[in-house]
């Protein structure tokens, strides 16, 4: 009856690669304790470590028959645990930046929503506005600002000079700051 505590582990690793359970067991014996101390004198966290432990055996067990260490078992062990441990280390800055991106936009979010819905309700106010124009001068204003038509394209589209279309846009402008800056100043007002 073979002695597993007595192999080398160059030969538990050759019976590990052969699908030797016992070999396994045999490794996990020798270095659990070992890996578990190293993981946690790097984490400070006995849970950490411990999870990290268990899914490098986990691994070596469901990779056994493919298994190609070059070096020592316990170099390739201590390897192991030393990328887990990087991997864990980094995946903890990516979810310390999340939960920071995560409470900066709780802490601003709500500024940017009123933001949001003043900058709505001032678009509405000021498509109201611009609907009780004079007709024309509603026509004119609107495709000057909103179809971006330049003066001339304007006149030439309505039949009308350029300088009615400047003195309509004009006076449209001059309405409508008239008119809105009461009603911004008020839902400015009442916003806050």
């Amino acid at each position: 009856m073979a002695l597993y505590h007595e192999y080398t582990d160059h030969q538990l690793t050759h019976l590990l690669v052969k699908d030797d359970e016992k070999a396994f067991t045999q490794v996990f014996k020798r270095y659990n304790s070992l890996l578990y101390a190293h993981a946690y004198k790097k984490l400070g966290s006995r849970e950490e470590a411990k999870d990290i432990v268990q899914e490098i055996f986990a691994v070596l067990w469901s990779k056994r028959l493919e298994l190609n260490v070059t070096t020592s078992l316990s170099g390739y062990l201590f390897t192991a645990v030393r990328n887990r441990i990087f991997d864990f280390i980094a995946h903890q800055d990516v979810a310390t930046r999340y939960i920071d991106s995560l409470q900066d936009f709780l802490n601003h979010g709500e500024a940017i929503t009123d933001h949001l819905i003043r900058e709505k309700q001032i678009r509405e106010i000021i498509e109201k506005e611009i609907s009780l124009l004079p007709p024309k001068m509603r026509v004119v204003f609107e495709l000057s600002r909103k179809n971006y038509m330049s003066h001339k394209e304007i006149a030439e589209n309505l039949g009308i000079s350029e300088q009615t279309v400047t003195d309509q846009i004009k006076k449209a402008l001059k309405i409508l700051r008239k008119r809105m800056g009461l009603v911004v100043f008020f839902v400015f007002l009442t916003n806050y």
